[in-house]
């Protein structure tokens, strides 16, 4: 009787000992992520916790069963140890796998892009759309002078050291990580071969991106922007007034701003290019590389003038001389009034 209960119970023992090993494997080793369209990145905020994390997986019907899920969760303490960041769940990953991704903390890269930045604020809020950091927080950076003056700039001109690209980083990069990649891109950018022809042309890295901010802002042409530049050169050659009106504009801090008006050219301000010479303190927005490049690179001519041309076409008018340019700028204001803008 007593070898019939064992051997009853060793059998039922068997049985659901093989039951438990076979759900252990299962829960652990089958496939559960099914991701219809292939891998699937999530992204996990800062402060998630792990209900957060379901919330995101159940809602995108990453995970077929979120009990298994849940449970492998728990059992490698994933529960207490959620990483921020930007992850990449394969098709077809078991629950172990991409328990052991996320809590490994391996990211997946992001971008941060920006472009067309007239102010830091622009700055702040278009370099950390895609990353933890508050534009705020960023804007704080932009304006601590301890942090900005480490770098060699200062409130005026540190923007020069942000170069309008896209970049790789990782969702969790600190606002001062992302100043250090910033900087270490400027540094790769002004090779030796840049600082050479800046040099040439007698001016700064940050004094050619302050010259390719204004060339930028007067013409919408890229193969318009050398004979620009080159324009500005001349004139801060011979200690012109560079009598730049998009500088100017900066300086009203009104962007709508279509015509200017004599009256705008009374405010003071460094960055009014009529009444001060040489170049304004810092850029008035963020050129792209090929605008740094078209200073560097600029055309040689003798023109010390330039005004819109009347057909709206984008493209501007040169002269050598100003009763050539008080034609030019006749004929323009004359299409401005035609047209009905006045300011």
């Amino acid at each position: 009787m007593k070898n019939k209960f064992l051997i009853g119970f060793i059998i039922v023992f068997s049985i659901l000992l093989t039951s438990f090993v076979f759900y252990f494997y299962q829960v652990f080793f089958t496939e559960n992520i099914l991701v219809e369209k292939g891998d699937e990145t999530i992204l996990i905020e800062k402060g998630a916790s792990f209900s957060d994390v379901q919330d995101i997986v159940y809602d995108r019907g990453i995970v077929n069963d979120m009990l298994s899920f849940s449970f492998v969760a728990k059992v490698l303490d994933y529960q207490e140890n959620i990483k921020p960041g930007i992850y990449q769940l394969r098709k077809d990953m078991t629950n172990l796998e991409a328990i052991r991704l996320l809590r490994s903390g391996a990211q997946v890269p992001t971008h941060v892009t920006f472009n067309n930045v007239r102010v830091k604020a622009d700055l702040a809020g278009k370099i950390t759309n895609n990353i933890s950091v508050d534009s705020t927080e960023f804007l704080q950076l932009l304006n601590n002078d301890s942090l900005i003056n480490s770098y060699g700039f200062n409130q005026e001109n540190i923007m020069c050291m942000f170069l309008p690209n896209t970049y790789e980083v990782y969702y969790t990069i600190t606002g001062e990580e992302l100043f250090e990649r910033m900087h270490k891109e400027y540094e790769r950018f002004w090779n030796d071969q840049r600082k050479a022809k800046a040099e040439e042309l007698g001016l700064s890295p940050v004094e050619v991106s302050t010259l390719a901010s204004i060339v930028q802002a007067e013409t919408i042409k890229p193969d318009e922007r050398p004979k620009v530049a080159e324009v500005y050169l001349n004139r801060l050659e011979r200690n012109m007034a560079l009598q730049a009106d998009p500088a100017l504009v900066f300086a009203v801090g009104d962007f709508s701003i279509k015509r200017v008006l004599n009256i705008h050219k009374e405010i003071d301000s460094p960055y009014n290019l009529y009444k001060n010479r040489g170049l304004p303190p810092g850029p008035i927005n963020l050129p792209e590389l090929e605008s740094i490049d078209a200073v560097l690179n600029h055309d040689n001519h003798n023109y010390l003038y330039f005004c819109a041309k009347p057909d709206f076409s984008g493209y501007h008018a040169f002269a050598t001389n100003l009763i050539a340019h008080n034609r030019n700028a006749a004929a323009y204001q004359a299409a401005l009034n035609k047209a009905r803008i006045y300011k």
